[in-house]
């Protein structure tokens, strides 16, 4: 053992191998016998930890040591790469997550962007420098995917600094004023004027496949495509959908009155699989039927010659029809849709889901999607 001071030494083993030993007392802490607690740990291989190296790492445990803390505590502390942190954070989120493919792109942006630059070092070394050239190049380019990268990131350093794995200020933080403020203008999804839907769905009608059945109903019932795609029969029941929770965006349950246009579609594809109410024409590996993709949509839009608007703008032509034909009440138009309206406050007292006026609603919206309008009714109170 040969001493460098203050608790440091180089030991050199019977085969000649050298490493670094620090021996330092815990102050405030004794043992059984009354004598003061001492502490003595292995720094590391001399091949791998210089003299300057374990002086620094000496200096720091004997601060721990001096507080009373435990030197062995704090060296054995498990060390993550950004990496691993990030995807721990990631298999912590994943149950909570819906959507898969919310899911894949969360650590696809990751992958794609961070961790090439600073995945595989020391969360504990990762600077602001480093962040902010991962997120300038694109963030001006790719300013949606840039300000979603930043946000997981600083949740990485936010979930790092919980657990115990990082001490200094989240890197994120320090941004704000290193990158150039963009403007950005909202895009509206491009939505077909309610005016042609009737137009639309007779094009639809003439298409038998089970993706234009499917699509018949997502404007008929003004819902999402991945609720329509993922409906069960089980969720069936007279002439009411209920979706659960779980399956809708805002989490919360939503019942859909079927007008007589979507119980007709309905009818058209009961028999294909005793679950999957619109099942893809391709099986899964194990031979059970699937539900529809969202590309399927996508293709049919195409083939109809309509691939200039996009499926969730059916929506906003059921509400633009809602407003401008009908006269529906807003709070109406909105429960339809499984919108939030007003404040925390007024949610809070508003627990009826108006589903008696959606029902006359949504039948006065299939008999105008099948060109059934009749006379216009104004629907406001």
């Amino acid at each position: 053992m040969y001493g460098d001071g203050e608790g440091l030494y180089l030991r050199v083993g019977p085969t000649g191998a050298k490493s670094w030993i620090l021996r330092t007392r815990i102050k405030g802490r004794i043992t059984a016998g009354g004598n003061p607690l001492r502490w003595e740990g292995g720094l590391g291989s001399v091949s791998h930890v210089s003299l300057a190296e374990a002086r620094d790492t000496a200096r720091e445990l004997r601060k721990i040591a001096r507080t009373g803390g435990d030197p062995g505590a704090e060296k054995n502390k498990e060390t993550l790469t950004f990496e691993q942190a990030a995807r721990r954070v990631y298999q912590s989120l994943l149950p909570t997550w819906r959507n898969a493919k919310h899911a894949q792109t969360w650590i696809g942006t990751l992958e794609n962007y961070a961790f090439p630059e600073f995945g595989r070092t020391q969360i504990q070394d990762v600077t602001t420098a480093d962040v902010h050239a991962v997120l300038a190049p694109i963030w001006t380019a790719k300013h949606e995917t840039a300000k979603r990268l930043r946000q997981r990131i600083s949740s990485v350093f936010d979930w790092a600094k919980g657990a115990g794995h990082y001490t200094g200020e989240n890197p994120v933080n320090g941004l704000k004023k290193a990158l150039p403020l963009v403007r950005h203008k909202p895009r509206n999804m491009p939505a077909l004027p309610w005016q042609e839907i009737p137009e639309f769905m007779e094009a639809l009608k003439s298409r038998s496949s089970v993706s234009a059945l499917a699509l018949r109903f997502v404007v008929l019932t003004a819902s999402r495509s991945g609720e329509v795609r993922g409906a069960i029969w089980g969720e069936f029941e007279d002439a009411t959908w209920t979706v659960p929770g779980e399956r809708m965006k805002r989490g919360e349950l939503h019942r859909v009155p079927l007008s007589a246009a979507a119980l007709e579609v309905l009818t058209s594809v009961r028999g294909l699989d005793p679950a999957i109410v619109f099942p893809s024409p391709s099986k899964s590996t194990g031979g059970t039927a699937r539900a529809l993709s969202d590309a399927a949509f996508k293709s049919l839009m195409q083939k109809a010659g309509y691939e200039y608007v996009t499926v969730h703008g059916m929506r906003s032509a059921f509400r633009d029809w809602a407003s401008e034909s009908v006269h529906a009440d807003r709070e109406v138009a909105e429960a339809a849709l499984s919108h939030a309206v007003g404040d925390r406050v007024e949610r809070a007292y508003a627990r009826s889901d108006l589903f008696e006026r959606r029902k006359t609603l949504m039948d006065a919206w299939g008999r105008y999607c099948i060109g059934q309008a009749g006379k216009i009714v104004r629907l406001a109170r």
